[in-house]
């Protein structure tokens, strides 16, 4: 991979080959779209100034409307970050020779299937205030810490804070485990990603199957787990995109 010369590919995704193609839709700066095959495997392309692309939203959007693009065209795809340049066609089909049986693996993986994720928040004013209202283990440490006429030290406020994240963490292990237990059966992977924020108590990607049905039976266990819960917890499932969380990649170069 580099950003010197002139005659760069940019590289969208890793479909199955072997036969070459040319796609309808328009890739980066409406150039065409088009595949470099290796194989059982092929590269889908489109050519760029071999520069640093920049993470601009006409960018960003014109890399997500050609992988929706293939997601129609194509059984399986295996997206790549955004701003990867080969330097050119033989670069390519060198990153396709060294990793094809790893590229053509992972593609059966993922063949027939999208991701699905699914967040859920806790929707309270103050999540602390909350946990100690449904934590007595926590109720009673602020109290013996930060009750009347008490002056608590930086020690106190570093074990209630830890005490806070301990429990934050058992919580979400506990709600995750529930909620993939109940959508076990209509996903063919599920993956816990990191929390992005305090509220934050599940992020998980699910890899079902295209078809309607498998849809609708996606839904119906979000449904179906939502009602576990409270309404201090708000669900947000969002899809279907193209396989990110489920691309395990380390190409060799």
């Amino acid at each position: 991979m580099t950003q010197s010369a002139t005659s760069g590919r940019y590289l969208y995704a890793v479909v199955p080959g072997p036969a070459a193609q040319v796609y309808a839709f328009k890739g980066l700066l409406g150039k065409p779209v088009y595949t470099i095959t290796n194989g059982k495997v092929a590269a889908v392309v489109s050519d760029v100034a071999n520069e640093k692309i920049r993470p601009e939203r006409r960018h960003l959007a014109a890399q997500q409307a050609v992988l929706k693009g293939l997601m129609q065209a194509v059984p399986a795809l295996l997206p790549m970050s955004f701003g990867i340049i080969a330097e050119g066609p033989k670069a390519v089909q060198e990153i396709l020779t060294r990793n094809h049986d790893t590229l053509a693996r992972q593609l059966q993986r993922v063949a027939g299937k999208v991701e699905m994720g699914l967040r859920v928040s806790l929707d309270v004013p103050n999540i602390f205030e909350y946990f100690v209202n449904t934590h007595p283990e926590l109720r009673a440490a602020r109290d013996r810490f930060l009750g009347a006429n008490r002056h608590p030290s930086q020690d106190d406020k570093i074990e209630l804070g830890r005490m806070f994240d301990r429990l934050l963490q058992e919580d979400r292990e506990t709600y995750a485990d529930r909620v993939a237990e109940i959508l076990s059966p209509c996903c063919a992977e599920i993956k816990r990603n990191k929390c992005r924020h305090e509220s934050e108590v599940m992020s998980l990607a699910c890899l079902v199957g295209r078809e309607a049905g498998d849809q609708a039976a996606f839904e119906a266990g979000v449904f179906a787990a939502a009602k576990l819960f409270d309404n201090n917890f708000a669900f947000d499932y969002n899809g279907p995109w193209a396989p990110h969380n489920f691309v395990e990649l380390n190409l060799e170069l």
